[in-house]
Order: C-alpha cells, then sequence, then structure tokens
C-alpha cells in the first residue's frame, strides 16, 4: 500500500505533467500566435490602461462616448510608448545585474495572456465607472447623462484610435532604422551609432518642419481659410441704412470689410421701437461700430478708423461707450451689447473691432500677442479721444472682454490703479487663466477664500461671481468704479494652465465648486491633459457651466454700471428679450 504523502507527490507531479503538455502549452501556443500577429508590448498593455483609465476620470466638463473615445485612445497610445521605454531600460540596464532565473516558455505565455485578460477587464470597469461620473457631472448641469452600455463604445473606439497611433509609430520606427542602415552603409557610420544617430536626424527633421516650415504652412492655411469664411455673406445679415451703424452708406467702414462676425454684429440689435416696448421709455438708435481687418487703407490704421467713426457716429455725445476686445474671429458677445443698449434707452454707442481671422483656440496659440497689442491700441487711442473732451461732456466708459477678448482688454491697464483712474467700469467674462491681472488678483485673495470664489480687499472694487447673487458679495460697499469678472467654477478655459502639469491647483485642493463633481482628482500630467481636453468641449453645455454664460452678462453690466432707474421688473423683461434673442442667432447664425 502507497504511504498518502508519496501517493500526493505523484499526483501533484503528473498534474504538472499534464499542466505542461495540456492546457498550459495550449495556451501558451495561442499566445504565441496571438503576439507573433500583434507583436505586443505587454509592459507597454499595463502602462497603457493605466493611461486609459486616468483619461476616464472625471473632469471638468461631461463627454460623450465619441469625444472620450478619441481622447483615451491617445491617452493609451501614450502610455504604450512609456511602457515600451520601461521595459527597454529594464532589460538594458537592471536585468543584467539581477540573479533571476528565465521562467519555462510556457508560464511566460501563461502570464502574457493573464496580463491581457486583466488589462481588458481593468478597462471595461473604468468605463463603467466612468459612466457613473459622466451622470454625475451633467446632473450637476441639469443636463441629460449617458449609460453604461452606450459608453461601453467607447472603449472599442480607443482601441482602433490607439492601434492606428502605435501602428504610425512603428512605421516611423522602421524609417528610423532604414535611415541607419544607409548611414552604415555610405557613411560608414558604426552599426552601433547608426541607429540612434537615424533616429535623431529624424528628429531634428521633424522639429524643424513643425517649428518652421510645417507650423507656418499650418497657420497661412488656417489663416488662409478662416480669411474664406471671414468673407462669407448670409442672407441674415443685411447691411444696415441706418448712419449709426458701421457698414451702412455713410459709414467710414465699408460693408464688405467688416468680415462674417462684424456685418452680423452691426446688422442685428435692438431698434428704438423695440427699446421702447420693453423698457416703457423713449428710446435712441444704438451706435454700433465695428472695423474690420479689411477696413482701413494703407494710409489709415484700425485705431484711427475707429475713432473718425466714432466720432461720425456721435459716440461721444451718448451717455456710454463700451469699448469691446473681441475674440479671435472678430465675434462679439450678442446678448451683452444688447444688454447694454435696452438698459440705456439705446443711449449707447459700442465699439469692436477684428484682429485676427482665426477662431478663439488657434488665436491663443498663434497670436496670443496679437490681441494684447490689439486691445491696447485700440483702448488707448479712444482713451485719447475720449479725455479730450470736457469732463462734463463725456459719455460713461466702459469696458467688456470675453474669453481671450478679456486677455487683450487687460492689456490696456498697467493695474487696478490704472484702471480705475481711467475707466467708469470693468465686464470680463469667462477669463482665461494666463491674464495677467486676473492672475493678480486671484493670487493675492483674502485669506481663507476659495480661488474658485476668491474675494479680492474685501470686494471693494474687484469682484468675482458664478452667479448674480455672488455679486452682492461680501457686502453691499461696493466702490465705483466696479470691475467684475464673471467665472464658472467648471469653465476649463479659466481653470487651463501648464501649472497643472506638475502642481495641484488650489481650485482642486479646496471644497469645489457648485458644478464640479467631488470625484475629480489631480494627477502630476493627467489632470493637464484632461483639462486641454475639456478646453474644446468648454460650450458643449448647458448655459451657466462651462464656458456659457448666458444672460448672466446682464446681471454683470446691472452690477457694475446700472442706471439711476433700474428695477427688478425691468430686469428680467431685458433678460427675457435677450435670451430670445440668442435663441434666434443660434438658430439661424
Amino acid at each position: 500500500m502507497l504511504d498518502p504523502a508519496e501517493t500526493l507527490t505523484r499526483l501533484r507531479t503528473r498534474g504538472a505533467a499534464l499542466m505542461r503538455r495540456g492546457w498550459g502549452r495550449r495556451a501558451a501556443r495561442i499566445a504565441k500566435r496571438a503576439e507573433d500577429i500583434v507583436d505586443l508590448n505587454h509592459t507597454g498593455l499595463v502602462v497603457a490602461t493605466l493611461f486609459f483609465a486616468w483619461s476616464v476620470t472625471p473632469s471638468l466638463v461631461p463627454r460623450d462616448w465619441l469625444f472620450q473615445g478619441l481622447i483615451s485612445g491617445l491617452n493609451a497610445a501614450a502610455g504604450y510608448g512609456v511602457g515600451c521605454v520601461l521595459q527597454w531600460l529594464f532589460h538594458k540596464w537592471i536585468r543584467p545585474r539581477l540573479k533571476i532565473e528565465t521562467p519555462p516558455e510556457w508560464v511566460r505565455y501563461v502570464v502574457k495572456v493573464a496580463v491581457v485578460l486583466t488589462c481588458t477587464l481593468a478597462a471595461a470597469y473604468m468605463l463603467v465607472l466612468s459612466a457613473d461620473w459622466q451622470r454625475e457631472i451633467t446632473g450637476l448641469m441639469g443636463m441629460e447623462g449617458t449609460t453604461r452600455a452606450a459608453y461601453l463604445r467607447t472603449g472599442g473606439l480607443s482601441f482602433l484610435v490607439g492601434a492606428l497611433v502605435v501602428a504610425v509609430f512603428r512605421t516611423v520606427r522602421e524609417m528610423v532604422r532604414f535611415i541607419g542602415r544607409q548611414l552604415s552603409r555610405w557613411v560608414r557610420v558604426p552599426p552601433a551609432l547608426a541607429p540612434a544617430t537615424g533616429a535623431l536626424l529624424l528628429f531634428v527633421l521633424i522639429l524643424t518642419l513643425f517649428n518652421g516650415v510645417a507650423t507656418r504652412a499650418f497657420f497661412a492655411v488656417a489663416n488662409s481659410a478662416f480669411s474664406v469664411r471671414n468673407d462669407k455673406m448670409t442672407p441674415y445679415a443685411v447691411q444696415p441704412t441706418r448712419p449709426e451703424r458701421s457698414g451702412s452708406p455713410q459709414s467710414l467702414a465699408k460693408w464688405e470689410t467688416l468680415g462674417s462676425e462684424g456685418r452680423w454684429f452691426v446688422s442685428h440689435g435692438p431698434d428704438p421701437m423695440l427699446i421702447s416696448d420693453v423698457t416703457g421709455k423713449p428710446a435712441r438708435q444704438p451706435i454700433r461700430a465695428y472695423v474690420g481687418l479689411q477696413s482701413a487703407d494703407s494710409n489709415t490704421t484700425e485705431e484711427e478708423l475707429a475713432v473718425a467713426e466714432l466720432q461720425r457716429t456721435g459716440a461721444f455725445d451718448r451717455k456710454v461707450l463700451v469699448i469691446v476686445t473681441t475674440t479671435g474671429t472678430g465675434w462679439v458677445n450678442s446678448m451683452s451689447a444688447a444688454a447694454v443698449e435696452y438698459m440705456y434707452g439705446g443711449d449707447t454707442a459700442i465699439l469692436a473691432s477684428q484682429y485676427s481671422y482665426l477662431p478663439s483656440v488657434l488665436s491663443f496659440l498663434a497670436d496670443r500677442q496679437k490681441v494684447t497689442v490689439a486691445g491696447r491700441k485700440m483702448f488707448d487711442a479712444v482713451y485719447a479721444a475720449w479725455s479730450a473732451r470736457p469732463e462734463n461732456a463725456r459719455p460713461k466708459l466702459l469696458v467688456y472682454g470675453e474669453s481671450l477678448g478679456s486677455r487683450g482688454s487687460e492689456a490696456a491697464f498697467d493695474g487696478l490703479a490704472d484702471l480705475r483712474s481711467k475707466i467708469d467700469g470693468a465686464l470680463w467674462v469667462g477669463p482665461p487663466n494666463s491674464n495677467r491681472l486676473w492672475e493678480q488678483f486671484v493670487s493675492r485673495r483674502d485669506p481663507g477664500t476659495r480661488e474658485v470664489d476668491p474675494i479680492y480687499a474685501d470686494g471693494l472694487v474687484v469682484r468675482f461671481a458664478a452667479t448674480a447673487p455672488d455679486l452682492d458679495k461680501p457686502s453691499a460697499d461696493w466702490r465705483r468704479p466696479r470691475i467684475a469678472y464673471l467665472m464658472h467654477p467648471s469653465d476649463p478655459i479659466v481653470w487651463w494652465s501648464s501649472d497643472l502639469i506638475f502642481s495641484q491647483p488650489d481650485w482642486l485642493s479646496e471644497p469645489r465648486g457648485a458644478d464640479v463633481t467631488s470625484q475629480m482628482r489631480w494627477w502630476p500630467f493627467a489632470t493637464f491633459w484632461q483639462v486641454t481636453a475639456d478646453l474644446t468641449n468648454a460650450q458643449g453645455v448647458s448655459d451657466g457651466h462651462g464656458h456659457r454664460y448666458g444672460s448672466l452678462v446682464l446681471d454683470g453690466w446691472a452690477a457694475i454700471a446700472a442706471p439711476p432707474d433700474w428695477t427688478l421688473d425691468l430686469s428680467e423683461k431685458i433678460r427675457t428679450q435677450i435670451e430670445l434673442a440668442e435663441e434666434y442667432e443660434r438658430v439661424v447664425k
């Protein structure tokens, strides 16, 4: 009779043999065939999964499955590359120093199968969590959420995008190897140095192209493409006939030169009859002056033409003069312009000008300095003409800028003292994090106040608001001239900064804003990339969130420059009217 211990030993040996000959070998063969086909780097796969998981964590604004799939695919491809580099470093420098026996081939392939399955399950689990996070974010913004089943499509799209990026990289790698072989053959570069030399040459070539020729070509093509759009005529923008508008037959700035956004701005807006209907009082025809990129001739600058246009229309004789610094394409927020015109019964003049053909995002990348130069030049020219008049014969001087336009509008002033000495009020909406004055006010905020809801110098001159009631904080003592910033906790344009790469911002370490999920976390590099991706979707949300400020601009104007007869009832009547006009613009423009 066999000893039980000996029997157990024989069974273990037999089982191990069967494992090697049976399931283990079959699994190894399957894994080997799969690996031969796709040539997977399994360390890269693990890091790619980690990067994918980071990419589906909650950010500032909600994302649909398509947008998330593109972002996650790029993230996963980047992670795969990092993993490949880590494995190469390990085998190059660490593995030779470790006395570790190489496991059997079948064990290695079984482990690889387990890695693939684990990564797949982990990615699916993260997608399920992400769908829940997205529903939470949309709920905070009053939007319809997604479903888990719909969001799982993100995984498939991410795989395709990631595979495409990896394929492109491998193509580049083969180019490097080819260059290396040619260098070794024709230039007699040592074989050991040829691949590195080839990579260096290719890198220098690509860098030169993208920093020089390619970059200039890209923005030249973009500028040309958007200039075509700038010249586009629409039947919903009709040349004005009243002399109070630029582009009219009497105007110094011709209709054809105003650009698409300029033509829309001067051809719309409330007329005296509509203003009287809303306010119940007599009204004047509002002045809207606009200068396009092609409006000035070789003998006149845009600033000189703008001042001449203001003088022609009698703008300096109105109650209020507003200088608007536009976004890249020359866009003016129609709700903001109309709000001032209703408030003052049309006894207003609004000046705007165009400084680029490019949309704000591209203009921010290529023409960041252009907006600051344009903003300062325009304000200085108008201010010189305004201040030359007798003090009792000047209109109230206000400045306005939204998004990138707020950067240009801020650039006209050296600091708070300069602001207070020159203007009667400033309203800046959705300011980019790089705005010089905004950054100074926020970084020097009163102790104990949050970055998303700062209080500067007890709110005596400068205030920040995400909602209308915020404008009344911290007290009723708000001295004139008043400066107001409108900014949402969920607006990525406000909170994007390169500092996110290495440091956690206060707005993520302090209690969150009302429309920012508590599940959002800061990770080095990852959060920077997440908020960068949010920039392209900043307006894909409901009003009152992200970069959509809606009729809050009316509350901003009322807070800094309300006329003496201002009432809450009049405010709501104007709000209804400008929201209806905004809806019409969204439909037809």
